[in-house]
Formats: structure tokens, C-alpha cells, sequence
């Protein structure tokens, strides 16, 4: 309804798909504040599909585990760079798109970015069991 009532603001040169997830996004934030729900990226993560693939079950395994990692990471993070790195890296909105969603100027983003990826590294790092010494079989 929120699409159809405002369409006669769109100007020619809008960018339909930032324009329509801002709709989204505004809406869930308006949802989970009237309800008082606090939302993190455990509760966002199944927005974003993961595409079907036929791997072995050891890749299946490492896969697996480095998506909890990533998510715990994710989790970790303050909401603005969580967001920031959702709506880049799996949305796939460039940072001026992604800036125009969140209401910030497109330098803002950048940094918001560079800041947000930085701070996934350390809590990827910090998260990261201790590797294989070069050499060890994994499987004798």
C-alpha cells in the first residue's frame, strides 16, 4: 500500500530498488518499534537466501561452520555497520544506493563500510580457532 500511495512522488531518475527497500526497511523498523521488539542478525539472516549448491560433505561441514561464524561476527557488530554490510554485501546495492536507504550521505556510507568491514575482520579473527600447523593431514 506504502508502493502505490507514494508512486506519484517517484521523479524520473528514482532508483527503484533502493527506493523500495527504504519502503521496507522503514516499515520493519516502525513494526519492531511499535512492538517493542529489538531485532538483531540472528532475526535478519533468513531475509537473505543462501543459493542451492551440491557440495561434498566435507566442504558442506566448512561451510557450515563458517557461516556461524560469520553470523556470530555479524551478530557482534553495532546495527548501522551490520546493516551497512548487509545491504552492500548480500543486497547488492552500491554504497551510494545503500546510503540513499539508510538516509546518509554516500561518504558517510563509505566510511560506515570501511569501518564495518574492519571491526568483521577483528571479531572474525578473535573468533578464529588456532590453524594447522603446515603439513598436518587433516585426515591420516
Amino acid at each position: 500500500m506504502r508502493v502505490v500511495s507514494h508512486a506519484a512522488r517517484l521523479q524520473d531518475d528514482t532508483m527503484l530498488a533502493p527506493w523500495l527497500f527504504t519502503i521496507a526497511r522503514n516499515l520493519f523498523t516502525s513494526y519492531c518499534r511499535s512492538r517493542l521488539i529489538a531485532y538483531d542478525a540472528a532475526s535478519l539472516a533468513c531475509l537473505w537466501p543462501v543459493p542451492p549448491a551440491h557440495p561434498s560433505p566435507f566442504e558442506m561441514a566448512a561451510a557450515g561452520e563458517l557461516q556461524r561464524r560469520v553470523e556470530v561476527a555479524l551478530a557482534r557488530l553495532p546495527g548501522a555497520y551490520r546493516e551497512a554490510l548487509l545491504l552492500v554485501a548480500m543486497e547488492q546495492f552500491t554504497p551510494t544506493e545503500a546510503a540513499s536507504v539508510c538516509g546518509i550521505t554516500p561518504e558517510a556510507m563509505r566510511q560506515r563500510l570501511k569501518r564495518a568491514r574492519a571491526m568483521l575482520a577483528r571479531r572474525m579473527e578473535e573468533n578464529d580457532p588456532a590453524p594447522l600447523p603446515v603439513g598436518t593431514e587433516v585426515f591420516p
